[in-house]
């Protein structure tokens, strides 16, 4: 089961998405918590798989939750809920660490979705996000002094940058016009070369060289 805890200062909305995900299949809820302060320390002391965190509360808002914990419990994933689908959001709450930013027009199933994704290591965001997320971190050309980046082929690193921006193999494959065991072989290639060992590892890789 993913242990998820909720974060979210509008009682009503909170209540709303804890009766929305209870019962769905393989999550279950490990606790809410409507202010900074009180997020902080209840997933501190009781760290759930995956924390879906409101952007914009008082006290620094989701921001602050999540650059807070993972000082002292790296291994949360993070989930950003908002309805701002603001530039400013998403970019600071995905270099804070969230793995992924969805809008709360997001559908109940899609909601769930997302969160098993997140917790397998995945990058998710709000289709309507996915676009802006991918020119933003995008760079075209890769620093040529990097000798791990050197080591990748140029079809590696084409695979490396899609997997990194939460595209599934099979988007991947439709995107480069090749096969879905051939984007296997290449991600496979590309942890090896990299020496990481899951997609998580290889996400975080490429946004701390901007290349995501």
């Amino acid at each position: 089961m993913i242990r998820v805890f909720l974060v979210d200062d509008h009682q009503l909305f909170l209540s709303g998405v804890r009766a929305e995900l209870t019962g769905r299949g393989g999550i279950t809820l490990s606790g809410t918590a409507q202010d900074v302060d009180e997020a902080i320390e209840e997933i501190r002391d009781d760290p759930p798989d995956v924390a879906l965190v409101d952007v914009h509360m008082p006290g620094g808002g989701g921001l602050a939750v999540v650059e807070n914990v993972l000082e002292t419990n790296p291994d949360v994933k993070f989930l950003a809920l908002s309805v701002s689908d603001a530039a400013e959001d998403v970019i600071a709450m995905i270099r804070a660490g969230a793995r992924g930013y969805v809008t709360k027009s997001i559908g109940p199933e899609e909601l769930a979705d997302a969160i098993r994704r997140v917790n397998e290591g995945d990058a998710v965001f709000s289709p309507m996000l996915a676009g802006f997320v991918l020119d933003t971190f995008s760079v075209n050309v890769p620093p040529p002094s990097d000798p791990e980046l050197d080591r990748l082929t140029s079809r590696e690193k084409e695979v490396l940058r899609l997997i990194a921006r939460g595209y599934p193999y099979k988007q991947v494959a439709k995107r480069l016009f090749i096969s879905v065991k051939t984007v296997e072989s290449h991600v496979s290639a590309v942890l090896r070369k990299l020496q990481l060992s899951s997609r998580y590892e290889l996400a975080h890789w490429a946004s701390n060289r901007r290349i995501v």
